[in-house]
């Protein structure tokens, strides 16, 4: 029997905010950096590959749905692994196995190799964000917690945008290959620098009695004085037996889980509806390839900077007015998109429109991440996001064949589409129950609060 015993939610939830928990949300972040880069390659890759292979928009719409399906169950598997075995080893092998498919991509010479390398690529792509945000909430503050997560998820866009800009500097120059070979070997020699230094989550860590020594090492690291011979328990987080689909569907989390499902499909349909089909959309309308991977630049950064704000926005206004109300200038955006049209006399203002729109929409979808991660306690928080997420690339499925389809009509209406799926994600959003509530009441926050807590064996 142990001598003393530690809270370890109160020591994370309640303690400082050191320089050492900073660096590692960052490190954390670099690889959605990448993930979001290599996830959008494709779209900016497309239009050369086109006039390659000589083959039309259409034939591309099954390799955008094998990545978006690989993703999908991908996000699931990935969370699901991630509370198992640890969110580290799942956030890594995610980044190792996307990273070496998209080196590989470089090598296909035809439509159905490429298809089954970007599947097995969305693979890692969808394991490394439930992880990602799981592990970025678990080494940080409760009051730092919905900043944490946004900020890590906000590199999605952020990745995009590295999409646009080496599109635009590779692709007129090198080629589609080398932009592939260059995507894949950066999130490689990342993984073989976090394999050294990222640790695993004093939470995740805490309910594995064998791996204490471990945590009192870390622990010690963030600045708490932790005796070597400490039990440990974690009040501050509701203990689940183990971690899997039906927990999340248990009454006190049924309807949250399910708004969550429909909000993460309806505006993951919005955002690879955009991603997936901007730069094809302006090509089409006689923009040359580097100012359509400026399309995509400007769709993407905008939610760098609207995600951001949507997470100082949280805490003075919780997060359902600032979500519903990011989703109300995204359809804005969107409708006066489909009003207006498109060609080359009105660049400024296209690239304009789409940082609007593509700012709003990505904002919505990576404030969504920090949701998830406050609906759910620590025992099914990466299953939870994962499942969410996995629901959410189904819509991303979709947008590959949707996109395509409406784009055939004219840019209207692809537009036109998109403001009609941000009128469910506002829906779902609104009957979400257990919201972020504003900072000086997160502390009571009703799902994080503390149920006394047993030693975690």
């Amino acid at each position: 029997m142990k001598d003393t015993t530690t809270d370890v939610g109160a020591l994370l939830d309640e303690g400082g905010w050191s320089g050492y928990q900073k660096m590692l949300v960052a490190a954390t972040a670099m690889t959605i950096i990448f993930d979001g880069l290599d996830n959008q390659l494709l779209g900016a890759a497309i239009p050369a590959m086109m006039r390659e292979w000589s083959l039309g928009r259409p034939a591309f719409a099954s390799v955008l749905a094998a990545a978006l399906f690989g993703m999908m169950i991908g996000g699931f598997i990935g969370g699901y692994i991630g509370d198992r075995v640890g969110r580290r080893m799942a956030l890594l092998g995610s980044v190792i196995s996307f990273g070496a498919l998209t080196v590989l991509m470089s090598f296909a010479n035809d439509v159905t190799t490429l298809t089954w390398l970007r599947f097995f690529a969305g693979l890692g792509l969808g394991g490394a964000m439930p992880n990602a945000a799981a592990l970025a909430s678990e080494y940080v503050p409760l009051r730092r917690r919905p900043f944490a997560v946004t900020l890590t998820i906000v590199c999605i866009p952020l990745g995009g945008t590295l999409a646009g800009f080496t599109g635009a500097v590779v692709l007129p120059t090198y080629g589609w290959r080398a932009l592939f070979l260059v995507g894949g070997i950066f999130p490689l020699v990342l993984a073989a620098v976090l394999w050294k230094v990222l640790p695993e989550s004093p939470r995740y860590l805490a309910r594995h009695r064998e791996r204490w020594p471990e945590l009192v090492t870390l622990l010690r690291r963030l600045g708490h004085n932790v005796s070597a011979d400490t039990a440990f328990v974690d009040s501050h987080e509701k203990a689940v037996a183990h971690a899997s689909v039906g927990s999340l569907l248990a009454p006190e989390y049924r309807r949250d889980t399910l708004a969550l499902c429909a909000a993460f499909f309806f505006c993951l349909l919005s955002v690879y509806t955009g991603t997936n089909w901007v730069p094809s959309l302006l090509t089409s309308a006689g923009f040359d390839v580097a100012i359509a991977n400026y399309g995509l630049t400007a769709f993407n950064l905008g939610g760098v900077v609207g995600a951001i704000l949507g997470a100082v926005l949280f805490a003075k206004l919780g997060s359902r007015i600032t979500m519903l109300a990011m989703t109300g200038g995204a359809i804005a955006g969107c409708l006066l998109l489909a009003s207006v049209p498109i060609g080359q006399q009105s660049t400024f203002a296209v690239l304009a429109m789409l940082a609007w729109t593509g700012g709003l929409i990505n904002a919505v979808q990576t404030t969504m991440y920090a949701l998830a991660a406050h609906v759910y306690p620590a025992g099914i928080r990466a299953t939870g996001v994962g499942t969410a997420v996995a629901f959410g690339r189904i819509g991303g499925v979709a947008s590959s064949y949707a996109g395509a389809y409406a784009l055939e009509y004219g840019p209207s209406q692809m537009f036109a589409f998109i403001a009609g799926t941000l009128a469910i994600v506002f829906v779902a959003l609104g009957l979400v129950r257990n919201h972020i509530p504003r900072q000086r009441t997160l502390r009571a926050a009703p799902s994080l609060a503390a149920e006394p807590g047993t030693p975690l064996m």
